[in-house]
């Protein structure tokens, strides 16, 4: 059975920083590129940042340089450390795998 389950999530102000956890199960997680989405309110889902198997990383442009998204195969893990968030970064972070794969999602929540 296919498991992604996040954590990290909470309630910071701007400027501050979340790391984000998403552990997985069920497959092999080092054969799949793994990403972070988010939805806000009202909002369609969006692709936060995705690195593949061989660790190629991409971000959408409003994160670089503040998101950081990292993989440890070993503890089956995917991060995402987020730096200096601003409240448009609110929304609920979802963890995808293999192109299949959610979680269910974790609320990070920005407040100014």
């Amino acid at each position: 059975q296919v498991q992604l389950v996040e954590s990290g999530g909470g309630a910071v102000q701007a400027g501050g920083s979340l790391n984000l956890s998403c552990v997985a199960s069920g497959f092999i997680f080092s054969s799949c590129g793994v990403g972070w989405y988010r939805q806000a309110p009202g909002k369609e889902r969006e692709l936060v940042s995705t690195i593949s198997r061989l660790g190629r990383i991409d971000y959408t442009d409003s994160m670089k340089g503040r998101f950081t998204i990292s993989r440890d195969n070993p503890k089956n893990t995917l991060y995402l450390q987020m730096n200096s968030l601003k409240p448009e970064d609110t929304a609920v972070y979802y963890c995808a795998a293999c192109g299949i794969y959610w979680g269910q999602g974790t609320q990070v929540t920005v407040s100014s």
